[in-house]
């Protein structure tokens, strides 16, 4: 099975809007159709970003439904502990905890919307990062 790590833009993008492809891959982790990576340190970043007042408003949602998907999100996964953390990996510092999840994981893909940086790490690293679109396209051919 595919092992794939979801960057807190993807998580957002698919909390805020009911269609897409952030959406898709966040309901295809749901079903596993995929293992869903994750660290805690993510997890409590995912938590602290969907928990701001902007992201609850255009999204239409409480803390409840945070803790909701958080919850079934974690009931899921695959849980990621870091063994060894590689930072600095010359990413934005914003993206190293994503990053170290993918590593530490041994995922095959990151879907993220900050291609440059996430692409180099996974060169280095051995992991491919799409954006949500073509993973979902990559993962159904």
């Amino acid at each position: 099975m595919l092992r794939v790590v979801l960057d807190t833009d993807v998580l957002v993008a698919g909390f805020i809007s009911p269609e897409g492809a952030s959406r898709q891959l966040i309901l295809d982790a749901l079903d596993k159709k995929f293992a869903l990576l994750l660290s805690t340190s993510l997890l409590v970043e995912y938590e602290s970003v969907l928990r701001r007042p902007q992201h609850l408003e255009r999204a239409k949602a409480t803390d409840a439904d945070v803790t909701e998907i958080l919850d079934a999100l974690a009931g899921i996964c695959v849980p990621v502990v870091f063994d060894y953390n590689w930072r600095p990996t010359g990413a934005h510092a914003d993206d190293e905890l994503v990053i170290e999840t993918a590593i530490n994981g041994h995922a095959d893909a990151l879907a993220t919307f900050t291609l440059k940086d996430m692409r180099d790490a996974g060169a280095r690293f051995g992991f491919l990062a799409q954006r949500p679109g073509p993973l979902i396209r990559s993962m159904r051919a």
